[in-house]
């Protein structure tokens, strides 16, 4: 903090446990159900898409926890992809920027202005329905396995 003190450890437990343990949890439980089911086109049994962020490449400053387990969820996508490739299940995340959802419209207009001047092209923020249709993307082709897409403007997140 502020007066050189250290952030206890149980506020980065806590954001590890709920974004990395959370996704990894959920993407084994649903895993488990998906290898029993019957194979598609006799090779895919289902799709995992996990969500990470921009912070997990370019965390700012108050977000170690954050941008770390968000980078977590990253490395999850080859090594699982590839322990789960025999029962043909995907892997794969999507890393998102800044996107127009509830809680950044609650946020008011000066400040969703403030954060758009940081997004490349296009100059706002992302529409949920541009989200859905990457996950459409990862789902519908099957030899994307094991990667990250950043859905992002091409936006780079600064220190501050």
């Amino acid at each position: 903090d502020r007066d050189g003190n250290p952030t206890p450890l149980s506020r980065f437990e806590r954001v590890v446990r709920i974004n990395l343990i959370g996704t990894y949890n959920v993407m084994s439980q649903c895993a488990a159900r998906m290898a029993i089911n019957a194979p598609e086109d006799g090779e895919e049994r289902g799709v995992i898409v996990n969500t990470s962020s921009g912070a997990a490449f370019e965390g700012q400053i108050g977000q170690p926890a954050y941008a770390s387990s968000k980078n977590g969820v990253i490395g999850l996508n080859l090594p699982t992809a590839r322990e789960l490739g025999r029962y043909g299940i995907r892997v794969n995340a999507i890393a998102p920027g800044l996107f127009l959802t509830p809680m950044a419209e609650s946020l008011g207009e000066a400040v969703v202005a403030s954060l758009t001047e940081r997004i490349e092209s296009p100059k706002r923020l992302g529409r949920p329905a541009e989200f859905a249709h990457c996950c459409r993307f990862l789902v519908e082709n099957a030899y994307v396995n094991g990667e990250t897409i950043r859905l992002d403007a091409a936006t780079r997140l600064t220190a501050r």
